[in-house]
């Protein structure tokens, strides 16, 4: 019999991935992994109702419960990152991050030191083909739940070492499972806070580690100061929500455009069509390719960001990293947010960016 390890987080997805996998016939072992031991801006420890709702999911389904503590991993290995990116004026997905550093590293290796594991097990919405040596990351079947993007900087060995029970389900099939078992996590709204972290004031949570700078909010087309921004790092490429400065009479919104972090300077663009916005791709100075792709240079396609649209892109492999050309000016490329590329259904990798090209 294989056993398999299930990270089980406390929402519906572990819980019934880790169900899906008992009655397929693995010997199935539930761990929760604590990665973060703080309280949020209520004075609330959701990592400890996260725990309640894990350990009650296993003891209902007869699967052993363990927890982990990685504290020290994520802090080391995602949060120290995350923090440094933002200090250079970058937007970092430490999501990502996680999942390649702590849930299929830490976490695999302690499943397989410990546990003699053949396998560990998450509740994401992908998918994965392994045929001897072959090894493909495919999409969720759910395209509103997709997860992939998220697992991009994941190696080969790490893809063909896990399992994905509900990638090929769809969000209200698993609900209905895990209330067809009566499993408190059933109604559990699903978590869209930073990994591990939650959901809480992102601006405050912040502050709490970097110290923010106050400076001016200038008009990249004309050089005029149109206002004062609360610091660099509480903005993001392409925001036009939150800048406090209206419409200055113009009747067109206005976007972030670039950050000058030299100078402390926050520039702006009027109109969604203004060309300061808009770039023609970027570069990786790192990729992470999960199979070869057989060629220097391959047509597929891009996401930048989570939820978004493919984008036709020429891919060309350069000094380790990458360079990405798309088919069509886009707006909102970021540094430090992380590119993912697709061929059809199979996530081919991704890579953080480094450069946008103008």
């Amino acid at each position: 019999m294989k056993r398999v390890v299930v990270g089980m987080s406390g929402g519906v997805d572990s819980s019934v991935a880790g169900y899906l996998l008992k009655e397929q016939g693995y010997d199935v072992i539930g761990v929760f992994m604590k990665n973060w031991d703080e309280t949020d801006e209520n004075g609330e420890c959701t990592a400890e109702d996260d725990y309640a709702d894990a350990r009650s999911v296993c003891l209902r389904m007869g699967i052993p419960f363990y927890s982990v503590n990685f504290v020290k991993e994520y802090w080391d290995n995602v949060f120290t990152y995350f923090l440094d990116e933002y200090k250079k004026g970058r937007t970092p997905n430490p999501d990502v991050l996680c999942n390649s550093e702590i849930k299929f590293k830490c976490f695999l290796e302690y499943a397989q030191k410990t546990f003699d594991a053949d396998y560990i097990a998450t509740g994401h919405y992908v998918r994965n083909e392994v045929s001897g040596d072959s090894v493909k990351l495919l999409r969720g079947l759910d395209k509103n739940k997709d997860q992939s993007y998220f697992l991009s900087l994941l190696s080969k060995e790490q893809v063909g070492s896990a399992l994905f029970p509900i990638g090929g389900m769809e969000k209200p099939e698993v609900r209905k499972i895990a209330s067809s078992l009566n499993l408190r996590t059933a109604d559990k709204k699903d978590s869209t806070g930073i990994c591990f972290i939650g959901e809480r004031n992102f601006t405050k949570f912040l502050k709490t580690y970097l110290p923010a700078q106050k400076g001016e909010i200038v008009d990249i087309d004309t050089g005029k100061v149109v206002g004062e921004h609360t610091g660099l790092m509480y903005y993001t490429i392409a925001q036009r929500r939150g800048l406090g400065i209206g419409n200055l009479g113009s009747g067109e919104r206005w976007y972030v455009a670039k950050k000058d972090l030299e100078k402390n300077i926050l520039y702006v663009a009027c109109g969604h069509d203004n060309p300061h916005l808009f770039t023609n791709g970027f570069e990786c100075d790192s990729i992470n390719l999960i199979n070869p792709l057989g060629a220097e240079e391959i047509n597929c396609t891009v996401q930048y960001r989570y939820r978004q649209k493919e984008i036709p892109c020429t891919l060309t492999l350069k000094d380790g990293g990458c360079r990405v050309v798309f088919s069509s000016p886009q707006v909102g490329v970021t540094e430090g947010q992380v590119g993912v590329f697709y061929d059809g259904e199979v996530c081919l990798g991704g890579g953080i960016i480094d450069r946008v090209i103008v």
